[in-house]
C-alpha cells in the first residue's frame, strides 16, 4: 500500500480563512462553521500571513482575558507557520508535528498556493504509530550522539 500525502488526507478542501483585521470573535465562529480546529490568516493578496488555532483561542485570549470581540487575529496569530508541500507523506508530516509540537499544518506549493490544512486529525492511526516510531528512533540516536 502507497503511503498518502497530506493532500491525499485532508478532510477539508477549502482554504478556511479570514484577513488580518478579523476580530478573533470572527474568527471562532467561521471555524466553527467550517468545523474545523484553525484557520488561516491570509492579506487580500492571497499570501499567507499566520494561522489560529483553537489552542491559540484559549491560551492566547482566554487565558489572558482577551475581549474577542475588540481582538484582531493579527494580535494573536502564529506568523510565518511552518508550512508544508502537498506532496510530504503524511508519516513525515506527523514526524515534523511531534518535533516541533504543532497540530496542524498549512499546505502551501512551491508557487505559494495555499491548498489547505493538514491537521494531525487527518492521520491514520497506523501513519501516527510509524511517525512516532521515527521520532523515538530519531531521539535515541541523538541521545547516543550526544
Amino acid at each position: 500500500m502507497t503511503e498518502r500525502t497530506v493532500f491525499q488526507s485532508i478532510s477539508q478542501r477549502h482554504v478556511v480563512n479570514v484577513a488580518p483585521g478579523a476580530t478573533v470573535y470572527t474568527a471562532a465562529c467561521v471555524m466553527t462553521r467550517a468545523n474545523c480546529g484553525s484557520v488561516l490568516i491570509i492579506d487580500a493578496t492571497n499570501t499567507l500571513l499566520g494561522i489560529v488555532t483553537e489552542r491559540d483561542l484559549m491560551t492566547r485570549v482566554l487565558a489572558k482575558s482577551l475581549d474577542p470581540a475588540t481582538t484582531t487575529v493579527a494580535d494573536i496569530m502564529t506568523r510565518n507557520p511552518q508550512c508544508v508541500v502537498p506532496e510530504i507523506k503524511v508519516a513525515d508530516a506527523v514526524l515534523l508535528m511531534i518535533e516541533r509540537g504543532y497540530r496542524h499544518l498549512p499546505i502551501v506549493t512551491e508557487a505559494k498556493k495555499i491548498l489547505g490544512v493538514f491537521s494531525v486529525r487527518d492521520a491514520m492511526p497506523r501513519e501516527v504509530q510509524a511517525a512516532e516510531q521515527l521520532a523515538e528512533f530519531n531521539e535515541q540516536v541523538n541521545d547516543a550522539l550526544g
